[in-house]
């Protein structure tokens, strides 16, 4: 069996990485959308939070699933008995850290190949941390998240300015 894993911090998830995702389905026989926990990271939502949401945009497809993990991505690779590793790449500035981690990688786990994935023209431009700078600068989402994010960044924003 073919199992990949797309890891990311998923703050929130976005139509970039729904997109990859649905690029891998045809090559890979499970795709496991990994969560990093990153204490040192001040997310937007916590972890369980975007594990439930990105659960909730995968339902459809036996062949997703998603997990969270922390320390290195390899040992996770491994414990999902997993030997790639998918990463989107938006521009030449990601090509040159993806491509470090990738060596790195390579480096403590031989059995673990990285694969790149191009982003879409349409969200080349799109990261979390974009989405996120838009969000509290008051910006219109829609068409870059899914409807199920615009609804938490509505609760979120309710929550916040109560």
């Amino acid at each position: 069996m073919r199992i990949a894993v797309y890891p990311g911090s998923f703050d929130p998830i976005h139509n970039g990485h729904l997109d990859i995702i649905q690029r891998c389905r045809p090559i890979f026989d499970q795709v496991v959308v990994a969560v990093l926990r990153n204490d040192e990271k001040r997310p937007l939502f916590s972890v369980r939070s975007r594990l439930e949401l990105i659960a909730e945009l995968l339902a459809d497809y036996d062949d997703c699933r998603v997990e969270a993990f922390s320390g290195l991505l390899v040992d996770f690779v491994s414990e999902v008995e997993a030997t790639v590793v998918v990463r989107g790449l938006r521009a030449v500035s990601d090509f040159e850290y993806e491509v470090q981690m990738a060596l790195m990688n390579r480096r403590l786990n031989e059995q673990v190949e990285t694969v790149f994935m191009a982003a879409a023209e349409e969200y080349s431009y799109v990261s979390s941390r974009l989405v996120k700078d838009v969000f509290f600068l008051g910006g219109d989402l829609k068409g870059v998240v899914p409807d199920p994010v615009l609804k938490r960044l509505a609760a979120y924003r309710e929550r916040e300015t109560g």
